[in-house]
């Protein structure tokens, strides 16, 4: 049986409140779970001491025994020094797509273009007299 520990949501439409627990994985989210082992308030400030309770001897002893956190939980287990959680780094998350990168080359083409037809333009006046000058 696969062991996952998690959020299950209680509260109110658009007043959450979380309770952390181990369940087995193929339950669903506010289903029958094995046991509650803390709470997560989000709507307290970040830094109350309410926001996140959650019983570290506990979560211990099912990580020994193979539960699975999710990662929201395995942040909360990290903040609470049961768990390190390996850093993750995604360099590609923050490059444009496909088609932002062309909208982006695109006008970088067509500034270019202005910029020559400026400068083709500063050119021609000053050249411009002189040959009419020169041809009468």
């Amino acid at each position: 049986m696969a062991i996952s520990m998690r959020l299950s949501r209680g509260g109110s439409k658009k007043r959450p409140y979380y309770r952390i627990v181990v369940a087995d994985a193929r339950s669903p989210r506010d289903g029958k779970f094995i046991e509650k082992i803390g709470t997560y308030n989000p709507l307290l400030a970040k830094d109350s001491d309410e926001r996140v309770k959650l019983d570290t001897d506990r979560a211990k002893h099912w990580l020994s025994v193979g539960a699975q956190p999710t990662d929201r939980v395995a942040r909360f287990l990290d903040a609470a020094g049961v768990r390190e959680r390996a850093a993750r780094n995604n360099p590609n998350k923050a490059k444009p797509g496909e088609k932002a990168t062309e909208r982006a080359e695109e006008k970088a083409e067509k500034l270019k273009a202005q910029q020559e037809a400026a400068e083709a333009a500063k050119n021609a006046p000053a050249d411009a007299p002189a040959e009419e000058s020169a041809e009468a």
